[in-house]
């Protein structure tokens, strides 16, 4: 008796698009573009259009240095943050809903 040590995965090829790089970066079910960049204000942020499957979504990466301060690295995260909140509500139409909703209790409360 032969046992198998790895399930078989069947995926469906999807077809290159008109953007893909067509290259490592492109996976059985999964196109991806060649990387759009941005270096030119301190930090480094990287785009690339993804789809996979029948969804098209936008990665975002980014690489910000930090404040040697604790407290002025502390702010630099919570604008960071606070920023991409808000370009996720201008982008993604369907969760500029979730901007309005009540605060939840545990959220912002500090760990005992």
């Amino acid at each position: 008796m032969k046992a198998r040590t790895m399930a078989r995965l069947q995926r469906a090829e999807t077809p290159h698009t008109t953007w893909c790089t067509r290259d490592h970066r492109c996976g059985v079910a999964e196109h991806r573009s060649a990387d759009l960049t941005a270096d030119e204000i301190g930090g480094r942020a990287w785009l690339t259009r993804v789809r996979a499957g029948d969804v098209e979504y936008i990665e975002l990466r980014a690489r910000i240095p930090l404040h040697r301060t604790e407290n002025v690295a502390r702010w630099q995260l919570a604008t960071a943050l606070t920023l991409m909140r808000e370009l996720l509500a201008e982008v993604a139409p369907r969760l500029a809903g979730l901007a309005g909703r009540e605060q939840r209790p545990a959220i912002g409360r500090r760990a005992a």
